[in-house]
């Protein structure tokens, strides 16, 4: 059984475009999660350029979701709700609810975790490819000044999902809830207050 780790969202934000939700949120490359799977524990960090595959491909789907659920669908790549934008530093997701969406059971209850500052992070659905079919996808590394602990880097996956999530691996990791107003205003922050 694989354990998905919970990795942080720097930013995460909701912005209200025409009436119409955003989700934004950037996952940051080389942070380090700490996963503790069967007893063991072991940490892992997200090469940049990791995603390209999945975000890149015209016919690959990538979904975000509330909590590993394709029950609690937010948005997806092919529906054309889900955009990225890859960086050296980050993998930064949009993610716009469709309309009529946002008065879905799940949609509703997320933008109030949101706005409360429940939900904080973002655990990424993938698999590493084959060793035969990729080589070097990923690699084991002492951790530095640490060599009991050993560090899985992850150079290419095939990533499914991206779930917004309440418990991030990283302490250090902020969430924020903003609404988009005008174009100079943007990152400006403020408590949006659901019907």
């Amino acid at each position: 059984m694989n354990i998905a780790p919970i990795w942080p969202v720097s930013g995460l934000e909701v912005r209200s475009q025409d009436k119409r939700p955003t989700i934004v949120g950037r996952f940051p490359y080389k942070a380090l999660a700490t996963i503790a799977d069967r007893g063991t524990v072991r940490k892992e960090s997200i090469e940049p350029g990791a995603f390209n595959f999945s975000i890149n491909a015209p016919d690959r789907d990538v979904h975000l979701l509330v909590g590993h659920s394709y029950d609690k669908p937010l948005a997806s790549k092919q529906a054309g709700t889900l955009e990225f934008n890859d960086t050296e530093d980050f993998l930064e997701f949009i993610a716009q609810i469709p309309e009529g969406a946002e008065r879905a059971t799940h949609i509703t209850d997320l933008l109030i975790m949101l706005a409360s500052g429940l939900i904080k992070g973002v655990s990424p659905g993938f698999r590493v490819p084959p060793k035969d079919v990729v080589p070097g996808a990923e690699k084991l590394i002492p951790e530095p000044g640490n060599p009991g602990v050993m560090i899985r880097q992850l150079f290419q996956l095939v990533l499914y999902e991206l779930s917004l999530v309440t418990l991030p691996a990283y302490r250090e990791s902020q969430a924020e809830l903003r609404a988009l107003r005008l174009p100079e205003t943007r990152r400006m922050t403020q408590r949006i207050i659901l019907p």
